[in-house]
């Protein structure tokens, strides 16, 4: 076989990210070379995994230091909007986010056709939520991974993407893309006037993306997708049923309270952990529980003191290795976590903040794999109720074995893998 060279462009954000070293791992199995193209902020992570990065600047040139802090630092300014519902978050985080990704673009613009010609790959794969004109105009197949929910892909039957909703609430969809649609408008005007200039044509107002004629690439799991009204045509969709990455070992520490008792992780990832009074006030919770909880903290460790004896925090967590020894797991309902609950058969309870966070906790709660619950408007009552309902409902912990197996089934690496090495020998994906 050939060895054909297949790039990588993630958004700079861990789940994206790791996502994409899943499946870089398993196309290198199968003898390829595998390389990131890479926010500067992000180089190290890529190379943490032994892969070759190449920087490509989605902003004014800085510091990696202060470029990987920089949706940190968005995040943590949006902080008050995360008492919000999804609507009301349109016209502040929403429209602030739009406006830095359109710039990230334009940035993109500028580095993306030389570095290309540097890499010289045989396949782009681009996980992003918006185009790069010159990935699409390079001349070779180009495949787009989506590892937020499966309604980034949009339909008229299922949620607007973002939006919280329903799936069959339908006035919820309508209220939401008509307000979404009224506040983006400037800032998709821009963007079409950015794709004008370099050749593309302009995109129907809400849309900055647009499928690949190679192949897209959907984390989502089927057993939670939506019933849509025009099927995605399976030649160039397919479920990879989550990407769960390979990581180190992680051995459970002995705890100074409730060392025998069910084990809970709780991580909002890593641009949610900036919320450290949220976080606390779950630690507080659970201390008073008859259980054990490992929390994701973030690079906020120095924030907490005088923690319960049935608590560890952590800067980090290698996350596949920690979930399948758990118990249940609350998080933000970022793709990832969302996925490997499901994929290790987990319950999980989502208080979401932001993007497709407010899609999975309610997709979640809807499908019978855990609970939705607000960030904020939660007593202990309430926690300690979703968390005891976690551990003993027969009927999820039955259906969550089902998902898993299925999952698991299926190998979503690999099964991309095998996707792609199809794709950069013949051209097309036949199935």
């Amino acid at each position: 076989m050939t060895k054909k060279t297949i790039a990588f462009f993630p958004e700079a954000a861990f789940g994206p990210a790791l996502n994409s070293v899943g499946i870089a791992q398993a196309v290198e199995a199968l003898g390829h070379k595998a390389v990131f193209l890479s926010d500067p902020g992000f180089i190290s992570v890529y190379e943490g995994y032994g892969f070759e990065a190449h920087p490509v600047n989605l902003s004014e040139p800085m510091p990696p230091e202060q470029m990987a802090k920089f949706w940190e630092d968005f995040i943590n300014g949006h902080i008050p909007n995360f008492r919000k519902s999804p609507y009301e978050q349109i016209d502040n985080y929403v429209k602030d986010c739009w406006t830095a990704i359109v710039d990230t673009a334009k940035w993109a613009q500028k580095d993306l056709p030389g570095v290309l010609d540097t890499i010289k790959p045989d396949m782009i794969c681009v996980d992003n939520v918006i185009l790069f004109p010159a990935i699409k105009q390079y001349g070779t197949p180009w495949v787009r991974i989506i590892s937020c929910s499966e309604n980034e892909i949009e339909d008229p039957k299922i949620p607007p993407h973002l939006s919280g909703c329903g799936a069959t609430d339908f006035a919820c969809h309508e209220a939401y893309r008509a307000r979404f649609n009224e506040m983006i408008k400037p800032i998709h005007d821009d963007f079409n006037a950015f794709l004008a200039s370099t050749g593309e044509a302009a995109y129907p107002l809400g849309e900055f993306f647009e499928a690949s004629p190679y192949m897209n690439l959907l984390l989502y799991p089927e057993p939670v997708k939506f019933e849509r009204e025009h099927p995605l045509d399976p030649s160039r969709f397919q479920y990879l049923e989550g990407c769960v990455r390979k990581e180190a070992p992680y051995e459970v520490p002995t705890f100074a309270a409730n060392n025998d008792k069910p084990l809970i992780y709780v991580s909002f990832g890593s641009l949610g952990a900036g919320d450290t009074d949220l976080l606390k006030r779950i630690i507080a919770t659970i201390g008073t529980l008859p259980y054990r909880a490992l929390v994701n903290v973030g690079d906020y460790k120095d924030s907490y003191s005088d923690l319960p004896g049935n608590v560890v925090i952590d800067s980090w967590f290698p996350q596949p290795s920690v979930i399948p020894q758990v118990d249940a797991v609350i998080h933000h309902g970022g793709n990832n976590s969302f996925t490997e609950c499901l994929y290790f058969g987990k319950p999980a309870i989502i208080m979401p903040y932001v993007w497709d966070g407010h899609d999975n906790a309610t997709r979640v709660d809807e499908t019978g794999h855990g609970f939705k619950m607000p960030r904020y408007d939660w007593t202990d009552a309430n926690l300690a109720a979703k968390l005891e309902a976690c551990l003993t409902d027969p009927a999820m912990k039955a259906r969550l074995e089902t998902t898993s197996a299925h999952m698991q089934a299926r190998n979503g690496p690999k099964k991309a893998a095998g996707i792609l090495d199809e794709l950069v020998r013949t051209g097309a994906y036949r199935g």
